[in-house]
C-alpha cells in the first residue's frame, strides 16, 4: 500500500471532473431539500447526472431511476444525500457495481462508510458539500 493518498483538494477536483458521470441517490423533487438543491446544481452545472430516489418518476423533467442499478450506464461519481444506513447499504453496491468515487454530503457519512469505502479501494470525500466545493473550483 505505498501509493500517496490524495489529499481532499486533489480528490475534489478529480470528482468534479466535466467528464465524469454523477449519480445523485436521494435526489428529490422537493426543492426544499437538499436532494433536489444538490441534483438541480450539478444538472445547470452542465453535469450529466442521475436522479436515484425510488419514489419519484421524474426530477426537473428528468427521469429518476429508483437505483444505480437501473441507470443505463455506470456513473463516475455518486453523491450521497440519504441517511447514514442508507449511504451503507448503497456503497455495497457501488461496489459491486465497480464504481469507485463516492461524494457523502454532510449528514450522509458513517464511520463504518467511510472505512468501507478506504478498505474496499474507493475514493470518498465526505464532510463538505459538493455545491459549495464547485463553485470554488
Amino acid at each position: 500500500m505505498g501509493e500517496k493518498r490524495m489529499s481532499m483538494e486533489d480528490l475534489i477536483q478529480k470528482f468534479l471532473d466535466k467528464r465524469n458521470v454523477f449519480a445523485v441517490v436521494g435526489a428529490s423533487r422537493n426543492p426544499e431539500k437538499y436532494g433536489h438543491q444538490v441534483f438541480k446544481d450539478l444538472m445547470k452545472a452542465g453535469y450529466k447526472v442521475y436522479p436515484i430516489n425510488p419514489n419519484a418518476d421524474e426530477i426537473l423533467g428528468v427521469k429518476c431511476y429508483p437505483s444505480l442499478k437501473d441507470l443505463p450506464e455506470k456513473p463516475d461519481v455518486i453523491d450521497l444525500v440519504v441517511p447514514p444506513q442508507i449511504t451503507e447499504k448503497v456503497i455495497r453496491e457501488c461496489k459491486e457495481l465497480g464504481i469507485k468515487m463516492i461524494w457523502m454530503q454532510p449528514g450522509s457519512e458513517s464511520e463504518d462508510a467511510i472505512k468501507f469505502c478506504k478498505e474496499n479501494g474507493m475514493d470518498v470525500v465526505h464532510g463538505v458539500c459538493v455545491m459549495i466545493e464547485r463553485r470554488k473550483l
